[in-house]
């Protein structure tokens, strides 16, 4: 109850009315932006179903092509 009281007064004493708390360990700020959801949402599936996210899936990728790249050594 405390933590919810201050999170509260905190956002009426910075007036942010763009952001939005999600619950979890600790508290997350989460942009309204409608790209963002987007990507948020895809990312969400994308881990349902891979146990990795985009950005994990990205990496692998750059990391394979460069090492495809590099001259045997």
């Amino acid at each position: 109850m405390k933590n919810l009281v201050m999170i509260i007064v905190g956002l009426m004493l910075t007036s942010c009315s763009e952001i939005m708390i999600a619950g979890g360990v600790g508290s997350a700020v989460v942009s309204q932006s409608p790209a963002v959801k987007a990507y948020n949402g895809v990312d969400v599936l994308t881990i349902g179903r891979t146990d990795k996210s985009i950005k994990q899936h990205a990496y692998e990728r750059i990391k394979n092509e460069t090492q495809k790249l590099k001259p045997n050594e």
